[in-house]
């Protein structure tokens, strides 16, 4: 067998997460014909097949599920050490990539705006996904940590709350609701509800909002992002809960109302998360530090 670069590794690891050879080119800033060479190379170093094609889908070989453990296993030892020798030489630098819940897009670039105006050497990109994705990227090593609002289950990740995280019901202004004082959860029940997909942090709220009055789940509608709740609301479509970080400007605009529910707001947490097995590199750890000095819960 033939050795294997650090770069073809890098290439592989990328058409493999994408599953495409334009998106990881465009991520890499190669082109295409330079992701199937090095793919090619790598394929050659290993001597088996890494991916199949199936129609337009491409997929990975046994041989390329086998190599991507041990590439993203490597590429994060090559980054730890990295960050290690930049930390003896005191520099405050290298790349950070964060990804973060749909919601947490409304306050996430204010607050890193602030972060790379007082660290600027250090390259900053953020992804913005529903949850399970953002749960994917930080478990597949692909982001360095993750902001949300549930942090995922189990022992191989670390979760540190760093701001509250109030969630409201929200309606149409001209809603009949919208002008009542102390809702009762009996009364909600009879409302048609926008909410996320199963599994989602506000959904989970709302699940537990009505088992604890012995209610139903009430009449809903799935909707994928916050901004479809937000737009169907407003329509008189139904009522949504959601965070109240996310419809700052719905409300000085007058496009949405927080109905007067008794037992909300009901406050949560955005927390940091980021895999236990992984060395925080000095940006990870500055951006930490700074999340959890400018936003204390």
């Amino acid at each position: 067998m033939l050795p294997i670069s650090l770069r073809q590794l890098q290439v592989f690891e990328s058409v493999a997460r994408h599953l495409n050879h334009s998106r990881a080119a465009a991520e890499l800033f190669l082109s295409q014909p330079a992701v199937s060479m090095q793919i090619k190379q790598a394929e050659g170093a290993i001597g088996l097949p890494l991916f199949e094609q199936t129609g337009k889908k491409l997929h990975l070989t046994a041989a390329g599920e086998e190599l991507l453990h041990y590439a993203r296993a490597m590429l994060q030892l090559m980054n730890e050490m990295e960050s290690a020798f930049d930390e003896m030489k005191g520099l405050e630098r290298g790349r950070l990539t964060i990804a973060a819940v749909s919601t947490a897009n409304y306050f996430m670039p204010q607050l890193l705006a602030k972060f790379v105006q007082a660290h600027p050497k250090i390259q900053v990109s953020l992804s913005v996904a529903n949850r399970d994705a953002v749960v994917k990227q930080v478990a597949d090593n692909v982001a360095d940590l993750a902001i949300m609002g549930q942090p995922p289950q189990g022992a191989d990740m670390r979760a540190e709350a760093f701001l509250e995280n109030p969630l409201v019901v929200i309606a149409a202004p001209t809603h009949p609701l919208a002008r009542a004082k102390k809702i009762q959860a009996k009364q909600l029940a009879k409302e048609t509800f926008l909410l996320r997909e199963q599994g989602s942090g506000t959904r989970g709220v709302a699940e537990r909002f009505f088992a604890s009055h012995k209610l139903a789940l009430p009449a809903h509608m799935e909707m994928d992002t916050n901004e479809a709740i937000k737009q169907s609301v407003q329509a008189g479509m139904g009522l949504g809960i959601i965070s109240r970080h996310g419809i700052e400007l719905e409300l000085e605009t007058k496009r949405l109302a927080i109905l007067d529910v008794a037992g909300f707001p009901i406050v949560r947490h955005w927390y940091i998360v980021q895999r236990k097995d992984k060395r925080p590199s000095v940006a990870a750890h500055e951006f930490e530090r700074y999340l959890l000095s400018e936003s204390q819960v």
